[in-house]
């Protein structure tokens, strides 16, 4: 920081050698300048700034990672639930496919009972007429 135009100087070996033209009251003026500079410091802004954002940035991952978390757990649940429910679909499939089956070989079972019952009867008729 660079001496105003409010300091002379002196040729002195003294600290006082460069003291404020308008006495104490100059030298507050000159710390409260020093204190802007410093609270104005562009670097020191830019550095808050990021640590701020950087821990924004940490809080939005943590609450979308806990988020997702959640949802995946939810979907899991999902997706076990409806497991279970296409086992039971295949179970009740197995069964029906069964008692079709079996349906079908009664259906054939009985035409052909019939149609030897048919040719029975036509030959009885045929050897009554």
């Amino acid at each position: 920081i660079a001496l105003g135009p409010r300091y002379e100087v002196r040729e002195s070996s003294s600290a006082a050698a460069a003291r404020p033209a308008g006495g104490f009251r100059a030298d507050y003026g000159f710390v409260a300048t020093v204190d802007r500079e410093i609270m104005h410091d562009p670097e020191r802004e830019l550095m808050e700034t990021e640590a701020r954002m950087s821990r924004e940035a940490w809080a939005r991952a943590t609450d979308a990672s806990d988020l997702v978390h959640g949802e995946v757990i939810s979907l899991r649940t999902t997706v076990l639930g409806q497991i279970s429910e296409i086992k039971e679909l295949q179970a009740a499939d197995r069964r029906r496919q069964t008692v079709i089956s079996d349906l079908l070989r009664i259906d054939h079972r009985r035409s052909t009972e019939t149609s030897e019952s048919r040719t029975a009867l036509q030959g009885q008729i045929t050897a009554l007429q």
